[in-house]
């Protein structure tokens, strides 16, 4: 398999605005939001699980489409959830196309998830 195309419905929550404070055995410690949360659950089951992850270095092209135009550009959420599913980790992602788009209706991420081209 040399692409994945995959659209994931939903608008992901920005990983650096969305952690929320907790005490967790009476430390404090930063999580992810509940939107944040709620995301990668949805994202969980709208994106299959390859039977062969790749292993090979990718790139991602995706264009994220928010409700609204509040929202940061921020991919790495997505990125983080196609981690054992896609691909064996993020790390592997080597070139990255990121784009905005606005859908009120509609709010999902359009992704293409490629092989890189051997640049040695």
């Amino acid at each position: 398999m040399t692409t994945v195309h995959l659209e994931i419905y939903g608008e992901p929550a920005s990983k650096a605005n969305s952690r929320q404070l907790v005490t967790i055995r009476g430390r404090p410690a930063f999580i992810k939001s509940k939107k944040a949360r709620d995301y990668v659950a949805a994202f969980d089951k709208q994106c299959p699980t390859l039977s062969e992850l790749i292993e090979e270095d990718v790139s991602v092209t995706m264009t994220i489409f928010y409700k609204t135009r509040r929202p940061d550009l921020d991919e790495s959420v997505i990125l983080d959830c196609m981690q054992g599913k896609i691909y064996k980790n993020d790390r592997q992602v080597k070139e990255k196309h990121i784009f905005w788009g606005l859908d009120r209706e509609n709010p999902r991420t359009e992704i293409l998830i490629e092989l890189q081209e051997n640049k040695a």
